[in-house]
């Protein structure tokens, strides 16, 4: 008994060690031995015909499609270049945060259509999208995208106003007299 649970514990940490997914299920008789079976998730790159690779990025209210393909780095968002779309320096470097983390900056070209929201929501749209279509065209670049949070959405929006409040939190100024 001592020697099945020493392997099976073996077992789990040789498949952690490979990057796999650890059994589900302990063994449903005792006494025997378990035959676990650990599959690593095999994930297929998802391309279109034209080799471009499609996501939706959202951020606040903004929500963002975005294709990406092989190409010099030129990213055109709402058919105008980055440059012009989003002037600030700070937007347009969280655009290419996720090449950087992945190392293929200036390898895919972008085209993107943004819709709702402030530039700020925007850009994070992108950028969300981005991320999506990355792993999507190259799986192998997943683990680096989800350990830098870039897979997640950010789920943070405004606060409705409440009644009785002048805004979300907000309270009228008292006056005693």
């Amino acid at each position: 008994m001592a020697d099945e649970i020493k392997s099976l514990d073996a077992l789990k940490d040789a498949v952690a060690d490979a990057g796999g997914v650890a059994p589900a299920a302990e063994p449903a008789v005792p006494g025997k031995a378990a035959e676990v079976v650990a599959e690593a998730v095999v994930r297929e790159p998802v391309r279109d015909e034209l080799g471009r690779s499609y996501a939706t990025g959202k951020r606040k209210d903004a929500v963002a499609r975005v294709w990406i393909r092989p190409g010099s780095g030129k990213v055109v968002v709402n058919g105008k270049e980055i440059e012009k779309y989003f002037a600030r320096p700070v937007l347009r470097m969280l655009l290419n945060q996720a090449f950087t983390v992945c190392g293929v900056e200036g390898q895919f070209d972008v085209k993107a259509t943004v819709k709702g929201g402030g530039l700020s929501g925007q850009a994070g749209a992108v950028k969300h999208g981005i991320s999506k279509a990355l792993q999507l065209y190259e799986p192998s670049l997943r683990p680096a995208l989800k350990a830098a949070g870039f897979l997640t959405r950010d789920s943070r929006v405004v606060e409705r106003k409440k009644y009785g409040k002048r805004k979300a939190r907000r309270s009228f100024q008292f006056s005693k007299r």
